[in-house]
């Protein structure tokens, strides 16, 4: 599928003309509209392959006069299943031409923002730096929902509060969200480093093409803010992974609870057990076998056997 949009008064509006056209979004091209599109620009489009590259090389580059940047985006953030895929840019006579076979939420929402409130200039590359700027803004926004989805959890796992409630946690609940914002957040870190990559070689283009004032100025403003969200998201790595730590120390504390509760069963009924055992064997010559106070004697003995080592571990503090 393809879409053409040109700039109308500033905004971007969508047409059915490829000639004045300033932007071509191909989502999941077929081979035939691949082909089509690089005879009218003259230049050889990458393939999904090329795009699932990992080299740098293979990712940024300048070829028969385009610029080529492929990036990694997430989409579905709002669901359990975060799909992480490519994005190819492309800069050439003046339009931009955007590759991809996901369907990340930018390219629904940018449109029509562009058409509502317009862009600067008349380009393509000024359309490019306006959609990099809806792309961070809206990764900045993924990260912020994330932490937010932590900080529930994170007050569950440290607040103080009554012991009877505490047994109730669902630990699992808690492990199954940090596990999801943990994946969340390494795809949001990968997708801002091929981000800033990806902007920084566009800026290196522009020192050598001679670029505007504007242009250097937004891009410098973009990297900031790709800096900063970094820096954001790092943060909330390390702080997943001390909730992930903690929830996990908190089960085992647990775990240990119960344990505890069953060693101090043994404790107790370990000497009336050996009593009992001594008493039960029926030996004809048992001293104690033909006495009338022989059986509350063995009671009397099982129950103080139980008292005095519960009594010795509380005294020590180990209760």
């Amino acid at each position: 599928m393809k879409k053409f949009y040109h700039l109308h008064a500033g905004k971007l509006l969508e047409t059915e003309e490829v000639g004045d056209s300033v932007w071509i979004d191909l989502y999941s091209p077929s081979r035939e509209e691949e082909v089509e599109l690089e005879k009218l620009l003259g230049i050889e489009l990458p393939t999904r392959e090329d795009m699932e590259e990992i080299e740098i090389s293979s990712r940024l580059y300048e070829e028969d006069g385009a610029v080529f940047m492929t990036v990694q985006l997430p989409s579905a953030t709002e669901d359990d299943a975060t799909q992480m895929g490519p994005v190819t840019f492309v800069l050439v006579a003046g339009k931009l031409i955007t590759i991809r076979y996901h369907d990340p939420r930018t390219f629904n929402t940018f449109p029509a923002r562009a058409a509502r409130t317009g862009i600067t200039g008349d380009t393509g590359e000024m359309v490019f730096l306006a959609l990099l700027e809806a792309l961070v803004d809206r990764l900045a926004d993924i990260i912020e929902r994330a932490g937010h989805n932590v900080t529930p959890i994170s007050r569950s796992i440290f607040q103080a509060v009554d012991p009877r409630i505490a047994r109730t946690r669902n630990y699992k609940s808690f492990l199954e969200t940090i596990g999801r914002a943990g994946d969340l957040i390494s795809d949001i870190r990968d997708s801002l480093m091929t981000l800033d990559r990806a902007v920084g070689f566009y800026a290196q283009h522009i020192v050598r093409r001679e670029g505007t004032e504007e242009q250097r100025g937004r891009i410098k403003t973009i990297t900031r803010d790709l800096h900063s969200i970094g820096d954001h998201a790092s943060f909330l790595a390390s702080k997943i992974t001390l909730l992930l730590d903690a929830t996990l120390g908190m089960i085992s504390i647990e775990q240990n609870a119960i344990i505890k509760i069953f060693s101090v069963a043994a404790v107790v009924f370990l000497p009336p057990t050996l009593v009992a055992s001594i008493y039960g064997m029926n030996y004809k010559f048992m001293p104690e076998l033909e006495w009338h106070f022989g059986y509350p004697f063995a009671i009397g003995l099982m129950i103080l056997s139980a008292l005095l080592p519960y009594w010795f571990f509380k005294r020590k503090g180990w209760l």
